[in-house]
């Protein structure tokens, strides 16, 4: 029997790989304030998932494809004169749940793969969906370190990178895209549901130790693997759900940080440079 047998190693595999993928993308929502919207993606992301499941297709497509349309729709109602972002995004959050019920309740007996469709199921992942988080992984850090520039600038200055030349909105669906992609990656670690806490809670933690962006990514990534392998670990000892563990294990290392760091200082200020500086 190889190593990739175990489903338990398996499970390894992808909360290392899923971890440091929420870390990565976590950075972005959390310094941009997208913890929201994140929020309505896990959401809006549910009926795509359930379709793909009713048809017998992979869940990563359906759920591509609903998140998609859901991150471009949001950022066009957002950019409508007199349209507030927030009131958009929370109509799509209970609209895209409530169309996933809708669709669970069209099928009868489904109802029993609900639980791995909302908080995941790591313990059944396959090669396939550890490859395809490991593409992901690959995919989303090359796409944040070769456009980190532009992002950072649309994200934190977005006049000033209107004036400068930059097309804001498309920067801004280019990660509006790429969160959704992460959430729909990582549903087989945490669910739909409880991809949130993985993305947020170890970001936000992470930014209570430092300033700078880069130290902020690499505690960020750290602290999602660690809570991915800590939830991991609390599963399999007190025989607890894998997802909900691990979004637990996230949200206490979210609450440790802010008992025991000193609140950083707004990372938009400390970015700026210096009057007289290049």
């Amino acid at each position: 029997m190889s190593w990739w047998d175990d489903a338990l190693h398996r499970a390894i595999a992808e909360v290392i790989l899923a971890g440091a993928l929420a870390g990565l993308i976590g950075v972005q929502v959390v310094v941009r304030r997208l913890s929201f919207f994140t929020m309505a993606l896990t959401h809006a992301t549910f009926p795509g998932v359930v379709a793909a499941s009713l048809i017998g297709v992979n869940v990563f497509a359906g759920g591509i494809v609903a998140g998609a349309v859901v991150a471009l729709g949001v950022a066009a109602l957002s950019r409508r004169q007199g349209q507030n972002a927030a009131a958009a995004t929370g109509v799509v959050l209970s609209a895209g749940f409530a169309l996933g019920a809708g669709l669970i309740a069209t099928q009868s007996g489904f109802s029993r793969d609900l639980s791995a469709l909302l908080v995941g199921s790591i313990l059944t992942v396959n090669n396939q969906d550890i490859l395809i988080t490991a593409a992901m992984l690959v995919a989303v850090a090359a796409l944040l370190a070769v456009c980190a520039r532009p992002l950072t600038f649309a994200g934190f200055d977005p006049g000033g990178a209107r004036a400068a030349g930059l097309a804001v909105g498309a920067w801004d669906v280019v990660l509006l895209l790429t969160v959704e992609a992460v959430v729909v990656t990582i549903v087989p670690a945490v669910g739909t549901i409880l991809a949130v806490a993985l993305i947020v809670a170890p970001a936000a933690a992470a930014r209570l130790w430092s300033t700078r962006l880069p130290v902020i990514t690499a505690l960020a990534v750290s602290f999602a693997v660690a809570s991915g392998l800590g939830g991991l670990y609390a599963s399999y000892i007190w025989n607890v759900a894998a997802g909900a563990s691990i979004a637990l294990t996230a949200t206490l290392l979210l609450a440790v940080s802010s008992l025991l760091a000193r609140p950083a200082a707004s990372l938009l200020t400390a970015s700026r440079p210096r009057e007289g500086t290049a």
